[in-house]
């Protein structure tokens, strides 16, 4: 779920020591399969699953990619971004009922990049499962807006990502392009998640200044917009950043739990 950046400011964080020279020395020898057993062993532990679930468990962020068959046959991947896992539909559908997951938001991912095709399918064939996250294209035509109107009111996504690293070189997500997909966005009432993989510091001013000229546009901060712990000064800087969001209330971060 996603809560309003303020909301988590009063929440208290426990620290914990980790230790990774305690780890079993079989853990790094476990096969992709065997991690994925044991992971959905721990989350589902103690679960009775003959008493109905109170509530459904939705996993708020995850993507799929066309298995190698498909890709050859309907729903080929962008060059350079061929997958090394698998990804499919069907092993998700397999993890997410070993898991106890009743559904999901489907991020768009690389691997297509603003080829929809592929999840567009998957939303269409599992209406009441999922729901899906676009891709913002930023090119310089403006067709990214007439793209975005057309996977929101055609085909039924929730939400748009913006990867400020698909701008064109030289270009920020505050130009003109990104102003009308962020505003469009609003109107269309879905909201805007930013994908600052490079660290949050980089981007910021570009969020800011989006927030305060479209503030009817509901953002996400993906990954809790890549900061990570304050252990020195640059964290420190990047988390005082993060905080400093929740003075627009329209900034919400997924919670993970």
């Amino acid at each position: 779920m996603a809560v309003p950046l303020k909301h988590l400011l009063a929440v208290p964080v426990p620290h914990y020591q980790l230790n990774y020279s305690q780890r079993p020395a079989s853990f790094a020898k476990k096969s992709h399969s065997q991690s994925r057993l044991s992971a959905s062993k721990m989350a589902t532990s103690g679960i009775d699953r003959t008493a109905p679930s109170p509530t459904k468990i939705i996993d708020s962020h995850l993507h799929v990619w066309a298995s190698p068959q498909e890709a050859a046959d309907k729903y080929p991947y962008f060059p350079g971004q061929e997958p090394t896992l698998p990804g499919n539909v069907d092993f998700l559908l397999e993890c997410m009922e070993e898991a106890g997951v009743d559904g999901a938001l489907i991020v768009q991912p690389i691997n297509h990049k603003f080829d929809h095709s592929l999840v567009t399918s998957v939303l269409k064939k599992y209406p009441t499962k999922f729901v899906g996250c676009c891709l913002a294209n930023p090119a310089e035509d403006g067709s990214g807006v007439k793209l975005l109107e057309h996977l929101v009111l055609k085909d039924g996504y929730g939400a748009v990502r913006f990867n400020p690293y698909l701008w064109p070189s030289g270009q920020q997500m505050t130009n003109e392009v990104g102003k009308s997909i962020f505003s469009r966005a609003g109107e269309l009432g879905v909201p805007v998640g930013f994908m600052c993989m490079k660290g949050l510091s980089l981007h910021v001013s570009e969020i800011e200044k989006l927030c305060t000229e479209f503030p009817s546009t509901v953002v996400l901060l993906d990954h809790l917009a890549f900061c990570r712990p304050p252990l020195n000064d640059d964290e420190s800087l990047a988390f005082s950043e993060l905080l400093k969001l929740s003075r627009f209330p329209q900034v919400t971060c997924p919670v993970y739990l």
